[in-house]
């Protein structure tokens, strides 16, 4: 039966309370994102029960609906009808949702936002000075070398130059201009400024000051090692820049408002900013080594157990301004690292001993995979899929995460990167190797042990390992040729093609909760190599999406297919992709649909796993994943039967 679009806009629109518990409305290839003056008047339950809505869930100050492709698209226009709303895009709603939200989590969002994406630089940086120096000491000969020089010139560039990165990435977060905001950063660590790490080292009365005014004083030091500084500073110089381009004559704006800027936040930066906020960034600094190494070790043990609930909270970023912070002082140590590393490999271990307790095949099939993510430092999938879900992981896991802290704290370990936990930390922990595979075998140790204790499978979970839940066998692999010509004759078999070149992972995997649930379709994900997708069959476009990142298809048998590339990537606006269809178009088996950029997604920090779901797999009783593992496009990932 034909869902009634009028019909379930009206119901939604009711149970939400009205046009005046609206702010914002927009969607997305499968969503109705919207923002509400208050959720708590909304009857979640009765929301989730109108015909047409998958699911219900609330994120980052949005209440998203799950209606699904080629339909939500219709639902909107109707709820636009019903409500008397405008059209809003991601952006807007992105927003509006923020400005909801309490402002200390607007804080620790904007500073994730401004921290994250310069993150790559920083892991490579670090890495990199970890392996120099350890050549360094295995080969004395080397330590002097010219090879030795331009290695470490290269290794240590991001860490000296810290606050033009710092700058440049808050400039974008803040909606400034990235070049304004660029040089904002370089006035704060001009090589005509005494440099903050020799200033400890001189009396007061030998640092230079300008004297401006008569009465204004601006010490002549500058901000190398500062973070929290740079982020306030550009904070202010957006403000500044966002009100000039307002009040002054657009004939002018294009000179006054960046000299105006540019000289307005200097003076204040140099003379107010910097001395208030250097300093308060030194307690900060100051309080956080205290805790971790308090009562021998027992604030890094406390900090290691909560480690996970700031995960789950999704404020764990916020330790990056701290790490940030260690690395850039006089010593360059890191010793946040090490705590979260132990904090995040004991997870790993609690979610491993669920895998191999676990009789249900589907709890098993994403369990063991998430385990060895977390053991790779990538926490989300054994926290969120399992861990959390089953409540007594996560605890055992906060209890490894405790000891493993502990044992590190004792052992004085410290890290030369932020960004990099679990086992590649070993890479920016070269001169603990011992002590720090030591903290890591003492917190999988203790959560895997109470895991496997007290953890017990609930028995209408382990009655469904059987059935449904049961995997279907891997295909043989003459049947994984994949050639476009054999897709073409095997579509009597109503079997799906792998759209992307790279790894199939199960649903179950996607780090999406949305996809992963299934509530959307059954189906796989992707990991991709090459940014580019073919039609995965001979079929119609049912729908695109305006921001480029989702395609939807219908093919034999009336399958219906979504692809989405990445998750989150409806915040790109369109970025990094390029579509070669339109709506409505007929394509065939391995015909070129999209183009997208890999690395522009995982710039701009998201992952790119790409869901490939039969949105309406409920119509076909018998289907078969018969893929996983590395993939050419055009071999066959699942078939049905009608």
């Amino acid at each position: 039966m034909a869902m009634d679009y009028a019909k379930c806009a009206a119901e939604i629109y009711q149970t939400l309370g009205g046009r005046s518990n609206l702010v914002s409305a927009a969607h997305c290839a499968t969503r109705l994102r919207l923002v509400t003056v208050d959720n708590s008047k909304i009857d979640m339950k009765k929301l989730e029960n109108i015909d047409g809505v998958k699911g219900v869930f609330s994120n980052n100050g949005q209440l998203q609906l799950i209606i699904g492709t080629g339909t939500v698209n219709k639902v909107y226009e109707e709820f636009l009808k019903v409500s008397g709303m405008t059209a809003a895009t991601k952006e807007d709603v992105k927003a509006a949702a923020a400005a909801q939200q309490p402002i200390w989590k607007r804080m620790i969002k904007a500073l994730g936002d401004v921290f994250v994406p310069i993150l790559p630089a920083i892991v490579a940086s670090g890495l990199m000075m970890g392996l120099v120096e350890a050549l360094g000491k295995a080969i004395p000969s080397f330590a002097g070398s010219d090879w030795y020089g331009i290695l470490d010139l290269m290794a240590n560039t991001a860490f000296t130059f810290l606050p033009i990165l710092i700058a440049v990435s808050a400039t974008r977060v803040f909606g400034g201009n990235i070049f304004l905001g660029a040089v904002i950063g370089m006035v704060m660590i001009h090589p005509n400024l005494v440099n903050a790490w020799s200033v400890g080292s001189m009396e007061a009365s030998e640092i230079p000051v300008w004297q401006l005014f008569g009465f204004f004083k601006i010490r002549q030091v500058g901000y190398q090692g500062h973070v929290i500084p740079v982020v306030i500073a550009i904070w202010l110089m957006c403000r500044i820049e966002k009100w000039l381009h307002k009040h002054v004559p657009e004939m002018i704006d294009l000179f006054v408002t960046p000299l105006c800027t540019v000289l307005a936040t200097s003076f204040i930066t140099l003379g107010i900013i910097g001395p208030i906020f250097s300093t308060a960034e030194s307690y900060v600094l100051e309080f956080a080594g205290w805790i971790i190494t308090v009562g021998y070790g027992i604030g890094a043990m406390i900090m290691g157990a909560l480690y996970p609930l700031t995960v789950v909270c999704g404020i764990h970023h916020m330790y990056n301004v701290i790490e940030a912070g260690m690395l850039s002082a006089a010593d360059g140590i890191n010793i946040w690292m090490p705590v979260a590393s132990a904090a995040n490999f004991a997870q790993g271990a609690a979610c491993l001993a669920v895998g191999l307790k676990a009789k249900n095949i589907k709890t098993k099939s994403v369990a063991i995979p998430s385990s060895l993510s977390a053991a790779l430092g990538i926490t989300e999938p054994a926290i969120f899929g399992v861990n959390l879900r089953f409540t007594k992981p996560l605890v055992c896991g906060m209890a490894g995460g405790a000891a493993g802290s502990l044992l590190a704290s004792l052992f004085h370990i410290g890290a030369t990167s932020y960004g990099v936990t679990g086992l590649p930390g070993f890479l920016i922990t070269l001169d603990y190797t011992v002590q720090y595979a030591v903290v890591l075998a003492v917190s999988a140790a203790i959560a895997f042990a109470l895991t496997w204790m007290f953890w017990k499978e609930e028995t209408e979970e382990t009655e469904g390992s059987a059935g449904t839940d049961k995997p279907a066998a891997a295909a043989p692999a003459s049947e994984g040729t994949g050639a476009p010509e054999n897709a073409a004759a095997d579509l009597r078999e109503k079997a799906l093609f792998s759209p992307i070149k790279g790894t199939v992972i199960r649903r179950e995997q996607i780090p999406d909760e949305t996809f992963a649930s299934g509530v959307l379709g059954d189906g796989v994900g992707i990991e991709p190599e090459l940014g580019e997708v073919v039609a995965p069959f001979d079929g119609e476009i049912s729908s695109v999406t305006d921001t480029r990142h989702a395609i939807g298809i219908t093919g034999p048998g009336e399958m219906e297919v979504l692809i989405h590339v990445g998750v989150d990537t409806v915040n790109m606006n369109g970025d990094g992709f390029e579509l070669f269809i339109t709506e409505g178009e007929k394509v065939k088996a391995g015909q070129k649909l999209m183009a997208f950029d890999i690395d522009k997604i995982k710039a701009a920090g998201y992952s790119t796993t790409t869901a490939v779901l039969l949105t309406n797999s409920d119509d076909f009783p018998d289907f078969k994943v018969i893929k996983t593992g590395k993939t050419e496009r055009q071999e066959k990932l699942f078939t049905v039967e009608p």
